[in-house]
């Protein structure tokens, strides 16, 4: 009975809210890596994926000796559908990151769970409860108030705050084009292998036509899109992707609030960036929003 120990205790439930907590805390370096990359916003977001997609292939390959993931083919129109949303999800956020707040990108980018709700809303006629559209209420108050804070600080925070607003609606999209993979069989390593790999050929050209610096400078910089490409999004979401099939959904969805406060924590302490007063308000008035929404839309 020795050899099963072990496995079991991979599974449980307390390895998995680490795995939670963890992955939450590498994806929330990444507009730490975003904001000191010697590349554009636009050619950051490519390397992003592009390192990342060598190391994802390599674990679906791996992976395929324990079990055999979906066929790709009946899944391609998503997989493409997904791979174009998570393209328009970086290049939006990255370029936000850069015009406003790391604090204020980040929490405007964690209200796609509210754009998911609306989304099945306005589309599968899923009406919500009283409690989402408290949430949204509460969240748009503090989307508001950040704003508000945004117009004070900076000439371009207006729209680094538009831009993460525009982020959460393509993360949304993504978010509900990885919920029907799952459903229709794919595997985590699947889906993150195929869709990065889409989007990564989507995002070079773009990338080469912004105009922007395509390569860093230094060795330093390309440490610093190694990181993004490995901590943040490979180990990041793949650590979270694990916990979420051990969590209950709720409680995995609520708990990844953690990030945009680690986000913020990080720009304070690496970047040098402190919280107003008025800013810490406008936030958690948005956190408590997005967690209300949560709540209601079970």
């Amino acid at each position: 009975m020795q050899p099963s120990a072990a496995p079991a205790k991979l599974s449980s439930p307390g390895f998995a809210f680490a795995a939670l907590m963890l992955g939450a805390t590498c994806i929330a370096l990444s507009p730490i890596f975003v904001r000191v990359s010697e590349a554009g916003p636009t050619p950051t977001a490519f390397w992003r994926v592009a390192l990342a997609v060598p190391v994802l292939w390599l674990g679906l390959l791996l992976a395929r000796r324990d079990a055999s993931p979906a066929p790709a083919t009946r899944l391609w129109p998503l997989l493409l559908a997904g791979g174009f949303a998570f393209a328009g999800d970086l290049a939006f956020w990255h370029t936000s990151i850069k015009l406003t707040s790391v604090a204020n990108s980040t929490l405007l980018a964690n209200l796609a769970s509210i754009f998911v709700t609306l989304a099945a809303w306005l589309i599968l006629r899923q009406r919500p409860s009283r409690l989402f559209l408290l949430g949204l209420a509460c969240a748009l108050a503090g989307v508001a108030i950040l704003v508000r804070v945004s117009l004070r600080v900076s000439p371009t925070g207006l729209a680094g705050d538009a831009l993460g607003v525009v982020t959460a609606m393509f993360y949304a999209w993504y978010l509900l084009t990885v919920k029907g993979l799952r459903d229709r069989g794919a595997s985590t390593l699947q889906l993150m292998a195929i869709t990065s790999s889409v989007t990564a050929v989507i995002l070079l050209p773009v990338a080469l036509a912004s105009g922007e610096q395509f390569l860093p400078d230094s060795g330093s910089g390309w440490l610093k899109l190694a990181g993004l490409a490995l901590v943040s999004h490979a180990a990041g979401q793949g650590l979270i992707a694990y916990a979420m099939a051990t969590l209950p959904a709720a409680f995995s969805s609520v708990s990844l609030l953690f990030q945009p406060v680690m986000a913020a924590a990080f720009a304070w302490v690496l970047l040098g960036e402190p919280l107003g007063p008025l800013q810490v308000v406008g936030g958690l008035v948005v956190l408590a929003g997005i967690y209300l929404a949560r709540r209601g839309s079970g």
